[in-house]
């Protein structure tokens, strides 16, 4: 799958709501979605505007049959890190952060 398949699947995710979170320390610091310090439109807005040149991806640090999706970008100057995978439906959010 292609950045710009990956980027269109996850900005579907994030407007119907099929979201979770993975479990982490620091949650509350590295992942702004999760605690509600930014919203599902505004990391839709940070993604959709992302390029592939901003991306990347790596396999999961604990099942290495997932594919984590890396974006670091630089969006309303802010510095932006968001990081995730696919679960079907959902996109599982690990890192959204500045």
């Amino acid at each position: 799958m292609g950045y710009k398949e990956i980027k269109r699947q996850v900005i579907y995710c994030l407007n119907k709501g099929y979201v979770s979170h993975e479990q982490r320390n620091d949650i509350d610091v590295k992942n702004l979605l999760a605690i509600g310090q930014v919203s599902l439109d505004e990391v839709a807005e940070i993604i959709g505007r992302s390029r592939g040149n901003e991306y990347s991806s790596s396999p999961h640090y604990f099942d290495d049959r997932i594919t984590v999706h890396i974006i670091k970008t630089r969006r309303g100057g802010h510095s932006w890190y968001v990081k995730w995978y696919f679960v079907e439906p959902n996109s599982v959010f690990i890192s959204v952060h500045h």
